[in-house]
């Protein structure tokens, strides 16, 4: 970075909040996803005003800019892929405000998104997304990339949530979308195309959240099957019978093996498949949901149902699939987490695909993910370090998307295209979506900083690169 551009920066920002150690800067230059990008500076922000300063300054000077939140992006969203300037957005975390009248939360994109949950619970409210790292990450990532988890298949993705936002445009103005009401139909819906626009289009400063009253009662059961396929008539069965589950949950067999050879739970080691089912809502209709839900998992085979009787029982369930991930990652020191998506009554075949490639190019990969929904976790365990084997990768990472696209799916559920997915977005929308895409990018960001290299793939680039 030039002399006279830092001179510049230190007028908007103390020298303490701009990092430009290469031990900081290599902090910042990966995420939870492949791959290291090091950025040429990074920078903490305070408020919309410093940020509104910033990304001025990066249009005057052309220099890419990069909102990164706690970086547990699994498509490469906040990689500095370019270079440039690094936002860590952490420091915006001061207000969470719990709005009970209204059902509303008013939260700066630094909250933790499990105290968003935590915080509207205590007056009997309900924030439904759920992403597995609600813990750590933060509620501006979980709005950029529209984040869901095991609860979107009843009460959907983020952006079924989000009402109204400030944001930070392209070119440095802070400008509010929607608002407080419910309603709100004056003019382009400007917030449901920011959400899940993977900060390519703007930097949220601000936003106000929709909460829901928290259900009464829940109830949790566990059903392993031998047959995979069993389980994906289950799951058919079950979302025909006119129930809707609050979460419907799969594991396959190398999760099963993986979780038992890490924390032994006592699941049962010759199941081909492991369904979590959730149901909540009034207590009696959970009661009998729960029963019907039980009923039909025995009449689809299953080897065993159990149906926790208690909150200890239903955390002991969960606490297999929360496993999961810190159990397969034994099996490798780089893991790579994709999360193709097909339509329900699809997921036997797509299953059959991924065992197919599995075999076919020897790799330890695995399968969970969110089952009511179609969203399923191939996750390949690998060295990157072996780059014979990352050429394997690459090519069954390739064959994934390829197939939940043919299968009439799609390439992301709830992840993001980022970087990683960048090459196949024409595979599935067609070169005249992808070009309408382009051109809103273009109006928004004429020079083209914020967030480059995410989304749109390269010229004739048309597969994803690992080695």
């Amino acid at each position: 970075m030039e002399p006279s551009i830092l001179h510049e920066l230190e007028t908007i920002i103390p020298k303490e909040r701009i990092l430009l150690d290469l031990a900081d800067r290599y902090s910042y230059s990966f995420d939870a996803s492949f791959g290291e990008y090091l950025p040429d500076l990074v920078i903490q922000p305070k408020d919309a005003d410093e940020i509104c300063k910033l990304v001025k300054l990066a249009n005057k000077y052309l220099i890419p800019v990069y909102p990164r939140g706690a970086a547990t992006s699994l498509s490469g969203g906040p990689l500095p892929v370019e270079g440039g300037m690094v936002l860590d957005m952490s420091r915006l975390n001061k207000k969470l405000v719990i709005d009970r009248e209204n059902l509303l939360a008013i939260v700066s994109p630094g909250v933790i998104t499990a105290d968003i949950h935590k915080k509207a619970e205590e007056v009997g409210l309900f924030y439904p997304p759920d992403p597995s790292s609600s813990n750590v990450c933060t509620i501006g990532g979980n709005l950029l990339e529209n984040a869901s988890g095991p609860k979107g298949l009843k009460y959907g993705t983020t952006k079924e949530y989000v009402i109204g936002l400030e944001v930070v445009t392209p070119t440095g103005e802070l400008i509010r979308t929607g608002g407080k009401t419910v309603k709100n139909v004056t003019g382009y819906d400007l917030t449901r195309l920011l959400v899940g626009s993977e900060g390519t289009l703007g930097i949220v400063t601000e936003a106000i959240l929709r909460l829901i009253p928290k259900p009464q009662a829940k109830k949790t059961l566990l059903a392993a099957f031998s047959q995979f396929i069993d389980s994906g008539y289950a799951i058919t069965k079950i979302l025909s019978s006119g129930i809707l589950p609050a979460a419907m949950e799969i594991m396959d067999q190398y999760c099963i093996r993986a979780v038992e050879n890490y924390q032994p739970s006592g699941l049962p080691l010759d199941a081909e498949a492991i369904l979590i089912i959730e149901v909540d809502g009034h207590p009696m209709a959970v009661e009998e949901e729960i029963r019907k839900c039980e009923a039909i998992c025995w009449e689809q085979q299953a080897l065993l149902v159990k149906v926790a009787a208690n909150k200890s029982e239903q955390d002991e369930i969960w606490k297999a699939r929360k496993m999961v991930s810190p159990a397969i990652a034994q099996m490798g020191p780089t893991k790579i987490s994709e999360d193709a998506t097909v339509p329900r009554d699809q997921i036997p075949v797509m299953m059959d695909k991924l065992k197919q490639i599995r075999h076919k190019y020897q790799l330890n990969l695995v399968v969970f993910g969110h089952a009511g929904d179609g969203n399923l976790h191939p996750n390949i365990l690998t060295d990157k370090r072996n780059l014979e084997e990352m050429k394997r990768v690459e090519d069954a990472i390739s064959e994934i998307f390829e197939a939940a696209v043919a299968l009439g799916g799609t390439l992301s559920g709830e992840h993001g295209i980022g970087l990683l997915k960048a090459p196949y977005m024409e595979m599935e929308l067609g070169k005249e979506c992808l070009d309408m895409m382009r051109k809103i990018k273009q109006a928004w960001d004429p020079n083209h900083i914020l967030n480059p290299g995410k989304i749109f793939p390269k010229p004739s680039q048309t597969k994803v690169v690992l080695t």
